[in-house]
Formats: C-alpha cells, structure tokens, sequence
C-alpha cells in the first residue's frame, strides 16, 4: 500500500567511523553525503548519525537536505577516549579493542532510542557493524573477508563478525552491495533470497573531493618528500592488502631486470606494519618504499595525480574503491584477479595472480616501459566510470528509501529501480 504522507521521509544512514581508521567505508560515506546534498527535494530528509566527538571529516560534505544526527557519548567512554587520545599509537588500538569488545561482552548491541526519537522512518546502515532496532533497515555489509580467509583475523573477530553480518542481514528489509560478484557471495554464504540483494554502482570516492591546484600538487610533493617518478598503493596495512607480495615483486624486479621503482603508500598502519617493516630490512628494499599513514582528501588526489601508476595487490576485495579512484585520475592500475576486480577492472587493467611476484613484477615493468600500453588502460579506465556519480547512486538509493518506506515513487524512480538488480 502507497502511504500518502504530508511529512518528509525521514532516512538516516550511519556514519559513526573514526576518521582514518575505516579506509575505503570513510570515503563511501563522505560519497554518500556528497551525492544526496546534491539532490533537490522537500520530500525526503537525509540524517547521519555520528559521533561527535569525530564528525568533523563528514560536516565538509553535508549540505541540502542532509543534517547531522549525534549519536550520544556515554561519559565514562568521553573519558576512557582522552586517555586514549593522549598516547600516541595506542588510539587506534583502542578502537578495534572497544568495537570487538563491546560486541563480544554486550552481545549484539540495541538501539539506544536515539533514531527512534528522531523520528527516523527508515535506517541505513552503511558498513558491517550497526545495532538491532524495530525501524526497518537497510544493510550494507562490503564484503566477506572473515569467510574466504579467517587466517587474517583473530578468531573472535571472525565469530563476531559472522554472528553479526548474519543478524543484520536477518533484521534488513534490504541488503545493498556494489557489485554482482559481492551479490552472489553473500546470498551464497546467507542463503537470502535474490531480490533481497540490491546491486548500486558507486562512483569514485575521491570525485566528492576538492581539485587539486597546481599549487597543492606542488605542496604535497614537497611536504612528503615525493619522487619524480613512483608508483602508488593506497591501503591499510592488514594482512590480505598484501603488501609483502608486492615488496618480493620489487625484489624480483631489482634482481631480473635491474629496475628500482619506488613505491608511495597511504594509509592507516596497524599490528600487521611491523611484519611488513621486518620484510622491508630482509629485503634491503628501504630505499624503495615509502609509507605516509593515513592522508587527508586533497592529498590523496594529489597522489593519484602525481604517481606514474597505481598498483593493487591485495588478495581479496569486496569493492575495490582505489581501483575506481585511479580510473577517475587517469592513473594506469595493475591489480590482482581475484574477487570482484576482474567484474570491475574489465580491460581496463593489467591483472595479475597477487600470490605470484613475478606476475606482479611483469604489471609494474609494463607499467614503466610501456607508454602505449599505459594510455591505453587510462583510456578504457575513464570509460568504465564516465556514466558513475555519487549523486546518480543517491538517486538510486532514495528510489528505494521511498520503496521500502511505500512512498509514491516518480518516474524517476521507477526507472532507477530497474538498475539495481
């Protein structure tokens, strides 16, 4: 039944993420923001809930009708996290520690009333965790890394994880994912039912982002001390990033063929760094590698614009964002052929087996010798995001917002909905 209603659809989409420790579900999230901003309409309301004492990376991109919607701060948490904050290297850890924890001790949390007293009519939840609530929901979970390789988690990662992702696929009226490959892996391993899983294209996260000036190019490469030429590879240091294939390639490079790239890394560093750091030294490769930690937007586009390449070994994807960010940049990418990569590189990458360092030796030599080659990629990879936008999925989304709410749907939305099979 259509529900004819005078009040404006209310959705809120979770944004509680710490700045620099979510990777590639930050800047989704700030995508998300950008895209709906951007849409006009009195008919639907857009709230995203997040902490406030870490909201700042998402207020940049919030605008129209979007609003931020705090979720509380427990006061004994407010003091536990200036302790934390105040000793370099050990916040991070404490997030990870308080986000397991607090699952495993309090089991599968509640809403706290704060959506309900919003007023919320629909709830989406943008990345693996969430909470139960009687409010109907959206799920959004970006892949299933505790599945296809447990060995990379701890083993009560990987049962929070799987009793989680299983509940809030239960609980969700909807189930959203980015691509087929993703679609077919969860209603696999969930058993849902077909049309329960949406399938919404995403853009490049970075295209929500400032454009670098020449200045800020010029910036950037003086402030992190950046090469004439080098090689990218944006990603936390977990384990299935795969970051030590990727440094046996440089080895069998230097070996076969005399070539020394660099290679510039970004993000977040965690427990697993200190196994690459150790690699690094056996390998005597330190003058060939270079690790920023996280970077902030305008940076990030500044590397992908500077790099001769961008190169993406990890072992499993369930998204694959950099991919996207380097198409959108005009960047050559060589990437693994595993999980959803190949549905979303297509020809437009050179793809190799990311347990195979001469393989990946074979990609970054190609990279630097052939320049036909690498125009060519650049060319199919700007072909393979020209029709994504972030405000194309936000149309997307709130044709389903207003579905799954049974709001009166435009033509508009109509013939959105028929795209997300």
């Amino acid at each position: 039944m259509v529900i004819e209603n005078k009040q404006p659809l209310r959705v809120c989409l979770d944004a509680r993420l710490i700045d620099g420790v979510s990777g590639g579900i930050q800047q989704m999230v700030i995508g998300l923001a950008s895209g709906l901003s951007k849409l006009k309409t009195g008919s639907v309301e857009f709230l995203f809930l997040s902490n406030p004492d870490n909201n700042h990376w998402l207020k940049p991109y919030i605008g129209g009708s979007c609003k931020i919607l705090q979720a509380p701060t427990l006061p004994q948490k407010r003091k536990i996290l200036k302790i934390f904050k105040s000793v370099p290297g050990v916040y991070f850890y404490y997030q990870a520690l308080i986000k397991y924890a607090s699952h495993l001790i309090l089991n599968t949390p509640f809403s706290d009333g704060t959506i309900e007293k919003a007023g919320v009519d629909l709830m989406h939840f943008t990345f693996q965790l969430g909470f139960l609530t009687n409010v109907p929901s959206i799920y959004q979970p970006h892949d299933l890394l505790h599945l296809h390789l447990p060995q990379c988690l701890t083993r009560s990662e990987n049962l929070v994880r799987e009793k989680l992702y299983r509940r809030y696929c239960d609980q969700a009226q909807m189930v959203v994912v980015a691509n087929s490959w993703l679609k077919k892996d969860i209603i696999k391993h969930y058993h849902l039912k077909e049309d329960k899983v949406k399938v919404i294209p995403v853009a490049s996260p970075t295209d929500a982002y400032q454009t670098p000036s020449k200045n800020d190019l010029e910036t950037a490469r003086k402030f992190y001390k950046l090469p004439k030429d080098f090689l990218f590879y944006p990603a936390q240091t977990w384990a299935h990033k795969n970051h030590i294939a990727l440094l046996d390639a440089l080895t069998v490079l230097r070996n076969r063929q005399g070539l020394r790239p660099t290679i510039v890394f970004s993000g977040k560093t965690n427990p697993f760094f200190a196994r690459i750091k150790k690699h690094i030294k056996q390998k005597q490769l330190a003058d060939q590698v270079q690790f920023l930690g996280f970077v902030p937007p305008l940076e990030l586009r500044c590397l992908y614009q500077l790099c001769r390449g961008m190169v993406f070994p990890s072992r499993f994807e369930g998204c694959g964002f950099p991919v996207m960010e380097a198409f959108q940049a005009g960047v050559p990418v060589a990437c693994s052929n595993v999980t959803c990569l190949p549905e979303l590189g297509g020809d437009a990458v050179l793809f190799f087996d990311p347990d195979n360092p001469d393989e990946i030796a074979d990609a970054i030599y190609c990279l630097y010798t052939d320049e036909g080659q690498c125009q060519a990629l650049v060319k199919r990879g700007k072909g393979r995001v020209a029709n994504h936008s972030w405000e194309k999925t936000a149309r997307i989304l709130r044709a389903h917002y207003r579905r799954l709410t049974n709001r009166l749907l435009t033509d508009e939305d109509q013939s959105l909905l028929s795209e997300s099979g």
